[in-house]
């Protein structure tokens, strides 16, 4: 009897080990396949992100009795016709402004450094032509095109199937659990959209703060390289340091007095921001603490350059959310 139940539970532990082994060789595979296609779920969680700021919009022009396609379309046209504006506002001024400040580099180098042994005229013959080369270099940022065209492709899609998401899913899994998913769904998809019109304001906080301090200064040119910095505002930590530079350049031209001005503007706006700016808009439009969101903000940076930084903030939402609602499920 006693060597019966031996072989019994030797048995049961041998099934147990097979269990075990094929759920880890499973869970191997996925995270293998999840990390070769891990740029692909990358642009599909912008798309998403994306899709629920602009779906609110949709939705507003299709209970005004608009075809939700050409909804789309209208809001697609107007958000890109306003990013070319802007974005053809400052460029035409930065390479002159550039190109200014390479031309007088030479003569301001001179002046700090007079005994130096630099040869400023070699020197300004190689500085003249990057004015220049900030074009190639603006058309090399956006070369990706078709990366940009694809994510613009998974929000419009997404856009147009969201509104039959519950339908599909009850397809899929039942009434209940479609509803339980689509209630998480919404819950992200607002927080999401909040996260978006949080980043919206931060970028206007930070170009008008920027702007006024440029006018303090008056720095040439203050209004489009004021847009500049609110634009790379989406880029946390390094976006301001991006955008320092061209206008430490501009004022660098003027005089070194006024760069350090500058430098010095920069960093009290970059404080500002960090400490108080992003962790007080953060908690009012998602409802984040200030130290979670800080928090996430250096371990994405950390873990996955800039790209983690942008991120990090909704991957905490989507994250919150489905513990949220793993919490409130009935137990069985």
């Amino acid at each position: 009897m006693t060597h019966g139940i031996l072989n019994k539970v030797m048995t049961s532990k041998i099934e147990i080990s097979h269990k075990t082994i094929i759920f880890t060789l499973v869970l191997l595979a996925s995270i293998w396949l999840v990390w070769q296609i891990r740029d692909i779920l990358f642009f599909l969680f912008i798309a998403f992100i994306i899709m629920s700021g602009l779906r609110p919009m949709v939705d507003f022009l299709e209970r005004r009795k608009v075809p939700r396609i050409l909804a789309i379309i209208v809001i697609y046209f107007g958000l890109i016709s306003l990013f070319i504006v802007t974005v053809a506002s400052f460029i035409p001024t930065l390479v002159i402004q550039f190109t200014h400040f390479a031309q007088s580099l030479p003569g301001v180098l001179e002046k700090i450094l007079p005994n130096g042994t630099v040869d400023f005229t070699q020197m300004s013959q190689q500085i003249a032509p990057i004015g220049q080369n900030i074009v190639k270099v603006t058309i090399n940022i956006f070369s990706n095109f078709i990366t940009i065209v694809t994510i613009l492709v998974f929000v419009f899609y997404f856009l147009i199937e969201r509104k039959y998401a519950h339908k599909t899913l009850v397809g899929f899994m039942g009434e209940v659990s479609a509803n339980r998913i689509m209630t998480v769904l919404e819950r992200i998809e607002n927080r999401l959209g909040m996260w978006i019109q949080g980043q919206i304001i931060l970028m206007v906080v930070i170009g008008v703060l920027t702007y006024i301090g440029l006018l303090v200064l008056r720095i040439d040119f203050a209004l489009p390289l004021a847009i500049l910095a609110g634009l790379l505002e989406i880029v946390p930590n390094i976006g301001p340091i991006i955008s320092a530079v061209p206008v430490i350049m501009v004022a660098l031209a003027t005089s070194p007095v006024l760069a350090l001005s500058v430098i010095g503007l920069f960093i009290i706006v970059h404080q500002a921001e960090n400490n108080f700016i992003v962790p007080f808009v953060m908690k009012k439009s998602v409802g984040l603490s200030p130290l979670i969101t800080i928090f996430a903000l250096m371990v994405g940076g950390k873990l996955a350059g800039i790209a983690g930084a942008v991120l990090a903030v909704p991957i905490v939402l989507v994250v919150q959310e489905i513990l949220n609602a793993y919490q409130e499920a009935p137990k069985e």
